[in-house]
C-alpha cells in the first residue's frame, strides 16, 4: 500500500513590523488591543503588495491576557478585522513572554511540514488595560503543596532571586546595563534603525483628543548611574531591581509575515532570515529569569552550532540581571557590542507577548547590516519559569569572515 511522505522545507522571515510600545495608562490608554494587532497584520499587507491576502493560511496571535480586547480568539477576530478573507483562519496562544515567539515558531513548524505556505505571527499586550493574572485562578495546590515558591508568581521577586544565584552581578553592574541599553535606543533611533519596523498609530483621547504614536513611549534617554542609585527596590528591602533596571509595564502589538523560502522567491518577497532551530526549556518558577539559558544549550545542539557561532544575539531586557546571568554564563563580556546593539527593552518597553517579533525585526536588522554574520540568535525569559530561543541564519552571509562590522551604534559613556 502507498504511503504518503514529506520532505521539510526551509522557513524564512518574510518581515515584521510593530507598534510603537507605550506605557500602561499612556499613548494607548483609550487604544483597544485588538486594534493594535489589525494595525500591524495590515501594515505588513500593505509592505508586501506581492502577497495575495488570499495566500495567507495562518494567522497566530499571542496574548498573556486573553480577556476582553484581547479574548475571542484573537488570532481569527484580528484576522477578519484586517481585511483578510473569511478563508484564513487564525488561533491565539499563551505562553506569557514569549507568546509572540511561540506564534512564530508554531506556525513555522507548520510551514516546514507543508501545512502552511505563508502565515503571519504576532501578539499583543495591552497591559494598562489588562494587568497581568487579571481575572486568573490559580490552584491553591501550586502554593499548598510547594510546588512553586510564592515568589515565582511576582516576576520581580524571581529577579532578585536571581541576583542571589549570581552574587557577582551587582546593583552596580545591573545599573549600568540599564544605562548602556536607554543611551544605545536613544542613539538607534537618532540613526534610524528602530522607525522602519514602526507602524504609526492614531490614538484618542477624550481630554486631549486625537494624537499620533510614532515612538517608543517608555523611553529615558537621559538615564544616568546617578539617577538609577536612588530608586526604590519594591521587591525586596535593600535589592536589587528597580524600575530603572527593569522593563517597565507596558502596551503594544507585533507581527510577522514567515513562509517557506520556495514561496516567498516564487513569490517576491524579501527573505531577512532563515529559521535554524527553536527550543523552550522549563526552570524553577523562582528563577525563571535563568531560563535563557538552558534553551540556548539545546536550540544549539539542536542546531550542531556552539555559542562561538553565534556573532549577533537579541535578548529580551525584562530584568537587567535575567541578560547579565545569561551572559556570565556563556562568557560573554556586559557591553558586547554584538548584544542588543539597538537597545533593549529596558527602554523601548516588554509588552509581554508581543516582545518575540520585535527581537526578531532587531536581529532582522543586525544581519542587514552585518554580512560577515552568519547565525544569530532570539532569546527570552518566561513566566513560571521557561525560557526561549531561535536560532536564526543570515541570508545576507557573505562567507567572508574577515570583513569588518558594519558601524556599531554606542551608547556613549555609562555615567
Amino acid at each position: 500500500m502507498p504511503t504518503a511522505s514529506r520532505q521539510l522545507r526551509e522557513v524564512v522571515f518574510v518581515d515584521g513590523v510593530r507598534t510603537p510600545f507605550g506605557k500602561a495608562k499612556g499613548q494607548y490608554a483609550e487604544t483597544r488591543a485588538d486594534d493594535l494587532v489589525v494595525k500591524c497584520i495590515r501594515e505588513l499587507l500593505r509592505r508586501n503588495p506581492s502577497l495575495s491576502p488570499e495566500r495567507v493560511d495562518e494567522v497566530a496571535v499571542a496574548a498573556t491576557t486573553q480577556i476582553g480586547d484581547q479574548g475571542l480568539t484573537i488570532g481569527r477576530t484580528a484576522a477578519l478585522l484586517s481585511g483578510l478573507p473569511n478563508s484564513v483562519p487564525g488561533y491565539s496562544i499563551d505562553r506569557m513572554c514569549a507568546g509572540a515567539m511561540t506564534a512564530v515558531t508554531t506556525t513555522a513548524a507548520g510551514i516546514a511540514f507543508g501545512s502552511y505556505d505563508v502565515a503571519i505571527a504576532g501578539g499583543v499586550e495591552h497591559m494598562g488595560r489588562h494587568p497581568m493574572g487579571e481575572g486568573v485562578d490559580p490552584n491553591p495546590r501550586i502554593v499548598a503543596e510547594r510546588l512553586v515558591d510564592t515568589e515565582a508568581l511576582v516576576m520581580g521577586k524571581t529577579a532578585e532571586n536571581l541576583h542571589d544565584r549570581y552574587p557577582s552581578i551587582t546593583k552596580e553592574r545591573v545599573d549600568a546595563y540599564a544605562v548602556r541599553s536607554q543611551s544605545k535606543t536613544a542613539a538607534a533611533y537618532d540613526a534610524g534603525k528602530i522607525q522602519p519596523d514602526l507602524v504609526p498609530v492614531a490614538t484618542r483621547s477624550a481630554e486631549l483628543g486625537w494624537g499620533l504614536a510614532t515612538t517608543d513611549e517608555p523611553m529615558r534617554p537621559g538615564t544616568t548611574m546617578e539617577s538609577l542609585a536612588g530608586l526604590k527596590t519594591p521587591f525586596r528591602a535593600h535589592g536589587k531591581v528597580t524600575a530603572g533596571n527593569a522593563a517597565g509595564i507596558n502596551d503594544g502589538a507585533t507581527a510577522a509575515l514567515l513562509a517557506d523560502e520556495e514561496t516567498a522567491r516564487e513569490l517576491g518577497l524579501p527573505v531577512k532570515m532563515r529559521l535554524v532551530s527553536y527550543s523552550f526549556v522549563g526552570v524553577e518558577p523562582e528563577v525563571m529569569g535563568a531560563g535563557p539559558i538552558p534553551s540556548t544549550e539545546k536550540a544549539l545542539k539542536q542546531a550542531g552550532l556552539t555559542i562561538d557561532d553565534i556573532d549577533a544575539f537579541e535578548v529580551n531586557e525584562a530584568f537587567a540581571v535575567q541578560v547579565l546571568a545569561f551572559l556570565e554564563h556563556f562568557g560573554i563580556a556586559d557591553d558586547d557590542p554584538r548584544v542588543n546593539p539597538y537597545g533593549g527593552a529596558i527602554a523601548m518597553g516588554h509588552p509581554l507577548a508581543s516582545s518575540g517579533v520585535r527581537l526578531m525585526n532587531q536581529l532582522a536588522r543586525q544581519f542587514e547590516e552585518r554580512p560577515e554574520v552568519r547565525y544569530g540568535l532570539t532569546t527570552m525569559c518566561v513566566g513560571l519559569g521557561m525560557g526561549a530561543t531561535v536560532i536564526w541564519e543570515n541570508p545576507h552571509y557573505n562567507g567572508d569572515s574577515v570583513v569588518e562590522p558594519a558601524e556599531t551604534i554606542t551608547g556613549g559613556d555609562v555615567r
